[in-house]
């Protein structure tokens, strides 16, 4: 809403909170607590609903979208996409719908968390899986479709963040890796620290502290992320386990050694420095580097194998 509002683009909101609707409202955004005349407004005004809420929520918000603005295209932010695309297909909902996740936040919660400019620079993943679907089945791409999907990448562009073209499979698999289980590893170091008592703590220094800084994050949320992925994070906890496994049998002989893990961590971390540093200014054709930009013609022929090109290099896309 910060994003859109200082663009001048109309916008409005639904949170189920009394106090979040009187924060962004002292603010002056348009904000409301009744969520089915919200959604009247929006199919008054044929607006883009942008679903925002954990996934258990998910599914009661999709029937209210189908009850009361049935006509609207659908995106959302959640952390998972397999899942909430399971429920679009179950409600008949893929010809209006167009997965995101800004891969942007912090640990901390509701209005005030937010600020304008969270997403600048940052990933934002874009599902495509329903064009895939549709050229599998020897069938054309709705128009509609196609509109929605650039809307999405405007909408991510507006907000600063960069639009990555992903399929929901593996999406998830993605950030069970890179955002699901760094939830999982820091919430297990704040109980190791925090039994060392008092003097661990009085020690702790930014290392850990930088860590452990989502540990602060809501429970609640961090269950939906975790569980609702379940099976990438098992197993993406059974590749770090079996690292951890040999660095302590490594450790627990006669010459302790944590060389191993310690050079391939430098190296992985140096690749993964080099690919989040990189310019991302590059345009089509795809130039082989960190962050490679493909401009995409939505629509043209072979465009959605343009798509799963750039996906594969962990690509940014600019569409016309």
């Amino acid at each position: 809403m910060r994003d859109l509002a200082a663009e001048d683009i109309s916008v409005f909101g639904y949170t189920h909170t009394k106090a979040g609707v009187r924060a962004a409202t002292r603010e002056g955004f348009d904000a409301h607590n009744d969520l089915t005349a919200v959604l009247s407004r929006a199919s008054a005004s044929n607006a883009l609903i942008i679903i925002a809420v954990p996934m258990h929520a998910v599914e009661d918000v999709l029937d209210a979208i189908a009850m009361y603005a049935p006509n609207c295209g659908v995106t959302d932010v959640v952390s998972v996409k397999q899942g909430v695309y399971e429920l679009i297909q179950q409600r008949g909902m893929q010809p209006r719908y167009v997965g995101g996740h800004p891969m942007s936040g912090t640990e901390d919660s509701g209005w005030g968390a937010s600020k304008q400019g969270l997403f600048k620079r940052a990933a934002w993943a874009i599902t495509y899986d329903y064009a895939v679907e549709c050229e599998e089945a020897g069938l054309p791409v709705p128009r509609d479709w196609i509109e929605l999907f650039r809307h999405v990448c405007k909408l991510a562009r507006i907000c600063g963040a960069e639009a990555v073209p992903v399929s929901v499979a593996k999406h998830d698999e993605a950030v069970a890796r890179v955002s699901h289980l760094p939830h999982v590893l820091a919430e297990a170091l704040s109980i190791v620290g925090d039994r060392g008592g008092t003097l661990a703590q009085s020690l702790a220094a930014g290392s850990f502290r930088g860590a452990t800084r989502v540990a602060s994050t809501e429970p609640e949320l961090v269950r939906a992320m975790c569980e609702t992925n379940a099976d990438a994070v098992v197993k993406t906890l059974d590749e770090i386990l079996e690292l951890l496994h040999s660095a302590r049998d490594s450790l627990s002989t006669h010459t302790p050694s944590i060389e191993q893990l310690a050079g391939a961590g430098y190296r992985a971390s140096t690749r993964m420095g080099a690919r989040h540093g990189a310019r991302s200014e590059s345009v089509s054709p795809i130039k082989i580097s960190s962050r490679p930009v493909m401009r995409v013609q939505l629509g043209a022929h072979g465009w959605v194998k343009a798509l799963k090109q750039t996906e594969s290099l962990g690509g940014r896309i600019d569409v016309f």
